[in-house]
């Protein structure tokens, strides 16, 4: 079975309204092209880290203005979207949840997940990232069918941690979603090596929409979202300038370079690790 797919990169702004009319159009433009289920970028709805103001755009998830919005897009399009995260105002916390959603053909969320990993890291320079502060941890891993099979939910730094995408394939992912927004910083260093390891060690198609470019509220994104092979293969690559990418994805792939390198199947069970004896010491 084969799937058009597709992952939308732009530069999300500190207006949700605004937001909504420049991913609208990029998703009519990767519809226009043929595919079925388009994806796009973490934070899409709000880009604002400044201190206070994400808080006070954001609303409680039945209220969000883009998710409605998303929801009647899916439909009228009649499209897979995969809205890669939305800020959204808790009612339980004084923290936002940064929330993805999966929604199908009818305008149903069919799933969603909230980003498990949080970005707080020190890079060179000054630069400086404190998630937790703003964000409410997710603690539950998302896997979800569609008809070209089973896709794993994740986002941005969660691509970190691999025994995450290992988990998500296990349980029958065929397809890995990281939206991001990922820092130029880290981007140039480590971003296409990242979403190449994790399809390589998952036999999975990985599709990373992204935000690009310089922001209203400071941040600086490296773009390059990525449509990759489960053989590794870079399908397709935004660049840095807002856009669409689209790639057919030969769902036979994932078999095929599983059976090839059958390295999920081939876990071990091993002991914690610890403070070893020596091997002179035992025999004493």
């Amino acid at each position: 079975m084969n799937l058009r797919a597709a992952c939308i990169q732009l530069t999300s702004t500190t207006d949700i309204a605004r937001n909504i009319e420049l991913s609208t159009a990029l998703v009519r433009e990767a519809h226009g092209k043929g595919a079925q289920f388009i994806g796009m970028p973490e934070v899409v709805n709000l880009c604002d880290k400044r201190p206070g103001m994400g808080a006070k755009a954001a609303y409680i998830e039945r209220e969000e203005p883009a998710l409605k919005a998303y929801q009647a897009l899916a439909n009228e399009l009649d499209i897979w979207l995969l809205v890669g995260s939305l800020v959204v105002k808790l009612e339980d916390d004084s923290r936002m949840a940064n929330r993805g959603f999966l929604i199908d053909p009818s305008g149903a969320v069919t799933a969603s997940y909230d980003k498990m990993h949080m970005f707080d890291v020190d890079l060179e320079g000054g630069e400086q990232y404190r998630e937790s502060k703003n964000y409410r941890p997710g603690d539950r891993a998302v896997v979800t069918d569609t008809p070209w099979g089973r896709i794993g939910m994740t986002i941005c730094y969660d691509v970190r941690f691999p025994y995450l995408y290992r988990a998500l394939a296990k349980a029958g992912a065929g397809i890995l979603t990281v939206p991001s927004s990922f820092a130029r910083t880290t981007g140039k260093a480590h971003w296409h090596t990242l979403l190449r390891s994790r399809a390589i060690e998952t036999g999975c198609f990985v599709l990373a929409p992204a935000q690009c470019g310089d922001h209203e509220d400071g941040r600086q994104t490296y773009g390059h979202a990525l449509i990759v092979a489960p053989w590794g293969e870079v399908l397709a690559d935004a660049g840095e300038e807002p856009g669409v990418i689209v790639a057919d994805l030969d769902m036979g792939a994932v078999d095929r370079a599983r059976a090839m390198v059958p390295s999920l199947e081939h876990d071990r069970e091993f002991s914690p690790l610890g403070t070893t004896q020596s091997r002179t010491a035992a025999i004493c």
